[in-house]
């Protein structure tokens, strides 16, 4: 039976869309030779790698139609412009091709493929790694703005994909158009492994999710940092920020023009714009362009105060040692060549001229610690618009008395006396009244000058709550979750539906620019083991910081059962139903213990050694170690310590008890270093280990008032080699000792390492995260004792 012609056409058409897919997949090989030749973007053919993580091939040039790049991208993640991991740099029409030919050249549209003119070989093929070969071409050896696990740094250049920034030398990026270097790392880059360990020479660090299995990259952003993704299928398919370079973007050059400066945004982390000062006006292409004089400078000129903004040149920077402000202003005022100075008030003598014709690579930052002050013609009537807290506030109201004339008619002592005793007593009255109004209104007056002055920081800070604002949020304190050493706290819920945690802080010292000043310091701590701050609030009296809200609490309750529970824990929640139950929680195994201690190791090593000034926790302890969700450990009360004397830590300590998770020192007369929280990280390690509180007395030999946890923790660890009975007893029966021992054996020696009774036998907290991780060997430690205890 034979088909009509229209049938025949039909059931093709059908024939072709079930089949579209399949005849897609017979375009894949493993390998490019010249059998395979030539290779056009219409033929839609692609390279894959052995293990079907890479896929090279033509890919579409953005926003347009008929251009082709030869790219290489991973297979498993949805094909977009940010997924491409390396291209080359000719784009072809639909007509173009890759081709091999018989004598063994590899040809782009009739040209050598990029750096292959003299390359023999006889097929291009894709390894595991996503490495392109071609003999002995390889694109790892012609990276674009991407490096794979495994690639090596050495040797190869990083250009961003708008041309304006380059990585060299493995540690340097700067400006592409002058050469300026913006930063570098600490040693040279070798390479990046999969689990998110990169490794310098001499050193290493690891990523924020360092060991999930997944696919990573180094990408040279158009920005200007550099940055580490790792690609998360469960959050929407995306590639997201596991490290980056530089926390501070406005420090990258090349943000604004000439003269212009550069502001951070809200986040302070992201986004910028720029901002002219005063006396410049944007050019046409706005401030982002660079900024032009108002007003040419002549021979009388003036200076402007930018404080916190700091500027180079197309001169030169000449470092001067100046004894006062004086002589660094009168210096640059001499010099025509002279664009401003920078200054700082801290009596260190610092004063740079900056010499040229136009000032470069401006930016505001509290991280510069110096005012600039900029040279501007002495007509210039507009005020500075960087003006920071070092304005004085006038409050006072002036009032003019006046005695009236005497009439010239009256010539009696009597009327005289009368007159000056009625305007005296008139002007008596007039003055209580005005004293008393003005104590009336001394408060309101005291409030509005401190708003006044908060409303004229700097942009992009921790949010300032209103008192109001902070009482909607917890429904006028009502939800009562915890009390601290530091003050209580409150459940709450913001406008834009975010859960929190409010801390009123009780006991602190200092003013509003000082409190202004620890939060800014705090809120620029951003790790995955820190509890994150959102804003605050310094309004009638009231010193409010708004965390994040944890919702697991805090690990004691995990750790510590309610059989074990003490009174005097400052800071363990009751359940609000019953508020005296504690809340039950699951047990945690070894695994949770092992993963909890080294999070709360590196954050206190990112407090010590990473951030951009030097942070001291000082109450380092359980209740203040709360666990998220997924029981990722998150550490409160971090940068507080700055507010709180000396003599009041010891005082809170003793009322824990003796010794608790204080140092020796904080009760002698040595000085307080980072070796202080290492001892009290050393206490919880040990809790994690035993769950039992380092107070309470366990079966020993000796008196109550000479029993000392770690000594006990050590004799049955190392003396008698029962550590069974060391361990928590709700987990005692799960330990394995084939499975576990290296893992507590690890935990018990960095945490006798850490009770040593000198700061100076102490490891740092970088070593202690790394005697944990098992990457540094861990000699056989000391017993431990407190200073009043001496060896048995």
């Amino acid at each position: 039976m034979s088909l009509s012609t229209p049938s025949f056409f039909f059931l093709t058409f059908f024939f072709f869309l079930f089949n579209l897919q399949p005849s897609f997949s017979q375009h894949q090989f493993s390998s490019f030779n010249i059998s395979n030749s030539p290779w056009q973007p219409s033929q839609n053919r692609t390279l894959l790698s052995p293990n079907k993580n890479f896929t090279a091939g033509f890919s579409p040039v953005p926003n347009s139609n008929n251009l082709f790049i030869f790219s290489i991208w991973y297979s498993k993640v949805p094909k977009t412009a940010n997924n491409i991991v390396w291209s080359d740099t000719t784009q072809v029409n639909s007509s173009g091709s890759l081709v091999i030919t018989s004598k063994s050249e590899l040809l782009l549209d009739g040209s050598p493929f990029q750096g292959t003119a003299d390359t023999n070989a006889s097929r291009l093929e894709l390894k595991d790694n996503g490495e392109l070969a071609f003999g002995n071409w390889s694109s790892f050896k012609n990276p674009t703005n991407t490096v794979l696990p495994n690639q090596s740094f050495t040797g190869i250049e990083l250009l961003s994909n708008n041309g304006k920034f380059r990585f060299t030398k493995s540690q340097f990026l700067v400006l592409n158009s002058t050469s300026d270097q913006y930063y570098s790392t600490p040693n040279p880059l070798l390479s990046m492994d999969d689990a998110g360990k990169m490794s310098m020479q001499g050193n290493s660090f690891l990523t924020s999710d360092y060991g999930d299995p997944r696919f990573r990259k180094v990408v040279l952003d158009d920005d200007g940092n550099l940055r580490i993704y790792s690609f998360y299928p469960e959050q929407n398919n995306q590639w997201l920020e596991v490290w980056k370079g530089i926390w501070e973007m406005c420090t990258i050059k090349g943000k604004c023009g000439s003269n212009a400066i550069c502001v951070p945004g809200e986040d302070l982390n992201s986004s910028t714009h720029c901002d002219c000062p005063s006396g410049f006006t944007p050019n046409q292409g706005g401030s982002e362009e660079g900024c032009t004089r108002k007003i040419s400078l002549s021979q009388s000129t003036q200076f402007l105060r930018l404080d916190y903004v700091n500027f180079t040149s197309d001169g030169n920077l000449n470092k001067i040692k100046a004894d006062n402000f004086t002589i660094c202003e009168s210096g640059c005022s001499r010099d025509k060549t002279c664009l401003g100075f920078g200054f700082k008030y801290d009596g260190s003598g610092y004063c740079v001229w900056v010499t040229g014709t136009n000032l470069r690579f401006g930016y505001w930052s509290p991280g510069t610690e110096a005012a600039f002050f900029l040279k501007v013609d002495k007509s210039e009537s507009t005020p500075s618009n960087f003006i920071g807290l070092t304005e004085v506030m006038q409050t006072t109201c002036p009032v003019n008395l006046s005695l009236p004339l005497p009439p010239k008619d009256s010539n009696t002592t009597a009327r005289n006396i009368a007159i000056i005793c009625t305007l005296f007593a008139a002007e008596l009255i007039a003055g209580v009244a005005f004293f008393w109004s003005f104590l009336k209104r001394y408060i309101k007056y005291r409030d509005m000058a401190t708003t006044l002055g908060l409303e004229l920081l700097p942009a992009g800070g921790p949010k300032r709550f209103t008192y109001s604002e902070i009482k909607a949020a917890t429904n006028d304190f009502s939800n009562l979750i915890g009390k601290g050493g530091f003050g209580d706290v409150y459940k709450g819920e913001l406008p834009d539906h975010r859960v929190v945690a409010v801390k009123c802080l009780k006991n602190v010292t200092g003013g509003d620019a000082e409190f202004w000043a620890e939060v800014t310091i705090i809120a620029r701590m951003h790790h995955l083991n820190l509890v994150r701050l959102w804003g605050f609030c310094a309004e009638k009296g009231q010193r409010i910081l708004v965390y994040e809200h944890i919702p697991c609490g805090s690990l004691d309750k995990y750790l510590f059962r309610v059989n074990k529970s003490h009174s005097n824990n400052n800071n363990h929640l009751k359940d609000q139903t019953n508020p005296n139950t504690p809340q039950q929680k699951p047990v945690l195994d070894w695994s949770m213990r092992y993963r909890i201690a080294l999070g709360v190791a590196r954050a206190i090593a990112y407090l010590h050694e990473e951030c951009l000034e030097w942070v001291l926790h000082c109450d380092i302890k359980p209740e203040n170690i709360l666990l998220g969700d997924d029981f990722c450990p998150k550490i409160s009360d971090f940068g507080l310590a700055k507010l709180r004397k000396k003599e009041d830590m010891v005082t809170m300590s003793r009322r824990r008890g003796t010794p608790g998770y204080m140092a020796p020192e904080w009760i002698t007369a040595d000085p307080i270093t980072s070796k202080a929280d290492v001892y009290s990280f050393g206490m919880v390690l040990l809790e994690l280990v035993s769950g039992i509180r380092n107070f309470e007395i366990q079966d020993s030999v000796l008196r109550s008032e000479e029993w000392y946890f770690p000594g006990w923790a050590f004799d049955k660890m190392f003396k008698e080699m029962r550590v069974e009975e060391i361990l928590d007893a709700q987990i005692r029966n799960a330990y394995d000792s084939r499975t576990h021992f290296d893992m507590v054996n690890r935990m018990v020696k960095t945490a006798m390492w850490c009770l040593q009774d000198r700061p100076e036998l102490r490891p740092t907290m970088g070593k202690v995260a790394k005697m944990l991780e098992g990457t540094v060997e861990i000699l056989e430690p000391k017993k431990p004792t407190v200073f009043f205890l001496g060896e048995e």
